[in-house]
This record gives C-alpha cells, structure tokens and sequence, in this order.
C-alpha cells in the first residue's frame, strides 16, 4: 500500500480529488487531499496576505499532524510549485515527486516566470481588488455536463501572490525520484510541455495521458493505474 498526497491545483481543493478516493482504495492505497487556505471549502479564510509560502506550510502541517511517511506527493498545475517547495522541506517523509501536468520549477521563480509574457500579465490584470483572481482556465470540453455542474460552481478566486511569490528552496538539490504526467490535451500557449520536455531530459519517467489538464476529473481510470506504476516502483 502507498500513502499519496496532493498539493492541488488554482481555484481547487481538495473536493476536486473525489473520484480518486474509491479507485486508490480498491488498488490499496490511501489518499490525502487537503485544501489550501483562502480556496476551496477554506474560501472564507482567503485575504490579500495568502502566498505560496502559506500553501507550502498548509501540506507540510498534513504531513506532520498525520505523521505521514514514506509519501508519494503529487503536485496538480499550480500545485507543482507547493509540491517542490515541500519536498525540499520534508524530504525525510517522501519517496516520490510526481508532477501531475503541473510547474516543476526551479529555485527563485514563480509561477507567472513560466507564464507566457501575455498570460502573466492577463492574471495580474484580472485581479479583483488587486488580489483575488477569478478562475481563468475554461473548464475543459472533454468534460462531462454532469462534472460542469459539479467543478464549475467550486472554482473560487484565488490569491495573486500564490502566483506571484518566488519560489524559496532551503536544501540542496532533490535527490528524490521524480515522475511526469502529462495531460496531451491542451489549447495554444500549453504552459506545462517545458516540464514534460524537461523531466525527459533529465530522464524521469514520463507518462502521456489522453486527457485535458485535470485528468483526476475527467479521466480518473485512467490516471489510478498510472499512480499504480508509480506507487508498485
């Protein structure tokens, strides 16, 4: 059995992992999917001060107040950036990174660094009150009706700074295997095939799912058996 965990993705939580629950379980592993603070069912918390730092701090809390061990972290999207900033942290309760179509970054960047120039500053510019951005990325169509219904009323606002903040690495680099999972499915200006072509370079596992950007929604078969292969090594 294998203990995942999840950093999710922007304008999510931990609600949008649902359909994971049942299809890890039945292959035998226990999944953690906790909100971050200021999105999801934690939406009433949300002010102007939330970062990245808070959200590396909210899955760092799980797995000491859990006292989880031997993890495999999985980082959605946005979710890569707090994934890496926590496995440099607790490096001594992970086994495995996966990057799940997600920013694997680099010390002292930020998510809009790897943003097209125009996409950068259309976040920054849909900023209500200078802060809260409004869910930018369409729910994709190879989602259902019955997942629209579900996910897009769920999709709240979400601080500036989460995206905005840089990326602050305490350690020495990760010496922790590594995976990529990446979504085929995307519109133009696809911010996350510099990762996958990266994470080939360096020779991490790759996987190429048939699916749009959240693969947990709209394929979630699909993307339990590749968790599977990760977790069997």
């Amino acid at each position: 059995m294998a203990t995942f965990l999840v950093a999710h993705g922007a304008w999510s939580g931990g609600w949008a992992w649902k359909k994971m629950h049942p299809l890890l379980g039945a292959r035998g592993h226990a999944l953690y999917t906790p909100t971050q603070t200021g999105i999801g069912e934690r939406a009433h918390l949300a002010h102007r001060g939330i970062n990245l730092e808070t959200h590396i701090l909210d899955v760092l809390a799980v797995l000491e107040f859990e006292d989880l061990k031997d993890v495999i972290l999985i980082g959605h999207s946005y979710g890569g950036m707090v994934a890496t900033g926590v496995a440099d942290r607790a490096r001594g309760r992970l086994t495995h990174l996966v990057y799940l179509d997600a920013f694997a970054p680099e010390a002292g960047k930020s998510a809009t660094d790897y943003m097209p120039p125009e996409r950068a500053q259309m976040v920054r510019k849909s900023a209500i009150d200078g802060w809260k951005v409004p869910p930018l990325n369409p729910i994709p169509p190879d989602t259902t009706p019955a997942d629209m219904a579900w996910v897009g009323p769920r999709r709240v606002a979400q601080p500036l700074q989460c995206f905005e903040q840089k990326l602050a690495l305490k350690g020495a680099p990760l010496a922790l295997p590594q995976s990529y999972i990446y979504a085929q499915r995307h519109n133009a200006g696809d911010p996350f095939r510099q990762f996958l072509e990266r994470a080939r370079k360096e020779g991490w596992p790759v996987y190429e799912m048939d699916a749009s950007h959240s693969p947990h929604v709209t394929a979630p078969e699909a993307l339990a058996e590749i968790l599977h292969k990760v977790a069997s090594g």
